[in-house]
């Protein structure tokens, strides 16, 4: 299949390249500076200190900062324990985006990442046993299924489409989320993964409540 000479080039949202880009920077400053620094010192491991999700903060820990108990919900979704784990992040985060910067526009967008990103660290900090600490974008890139999801089950329930294939795609991210467990060793926030699709879904319905929503207040898509 050939393209259309004159066809727009589909460029990612500049918001969606902001958040990227805050991580993908973030993580190369961890791999290329602490390999320089003395091995009592970590670049990562100071940044997980103060930045990851520390469940305990909210039972009888002490903030090292004030505030810390309030930030590490957003913090922890801008870090990642290493190169594979934030490009698997990023690489999801830019495929689902797109359609949810349609749909509610940069701002919307920005905030459903941060709503989403709360709303894994509030199921990790319920969910989660032990001083094991919580990081990495996947409670807001499963937010972001939740929401696409969500509007894939809108559109179909409105032109009377089975929904068989919503159901199917929940089932296999639940599989994947087995199989990911068993695979590194049960060192994944599957919490973080529910709280963060429930938000996804619950903020997707508030935000878009029929289809005829468009952030750009134009007609609706015929």
């Amino acid at each position: 299949m050939t393209s259309e000479p004159n066809a727009p080039v589909q460029r990612h949202a500049p918001v969606l390249i902001f958040i990227v880009g805050i991580c993908a920077i973030l993580e190369a400053l961890f791999t290329l500076i602490d390999p320089m620094l003395p091995e009592s010192i970590s670049l990562r491991g100071t940044a997980m200190i103060y930045g990851a999700f520390w469940p305990e903060l909210l039972r009888d820990w002490n903030p090292l900062f004030p505030g810390q108990r309030v930030t590490m919900f957003v913090s922890y979704a801008f870090l990642h324990g290493g190169f594979m784990h934030m490009l698997f992040n990023m690489l999801i985060l830019l495929h689902l985006g797109r359609e949810t910067v349609i749909r509610l526009g940069p701002r919307g967008f920005l905030l459903m990442y941060l709503l989403t990103a709360i709303g894994g660290g509030a199921a990790y900090g319920l969910l989660a046993s032990g001083e094991t600490p919580m990081l990495g974008a996947s409670g807001a890139v499963f937010g972001l299924f939740g929401a696409t999801m969500y509007w894939d089950f809108q559109r179909r329930r409105a032109f009377r489409a089975p929904l068989q294939p919503v159901l199917r795609m929940l089932l296999g991210l639940v599989v994947m989320n087995v199989l990911l467990y068993f695979l590194v060793g049960g060192m994944l926030a599957w919490q973080a993964h529910l709280g963060g699709y429930l938000a996804g879904v619950l903020v997707a319905r508030i935000a878009t409540p029929t289809l005829a929503h468009d952030h750009r207040r134009k007609a609706p898509p015929r």
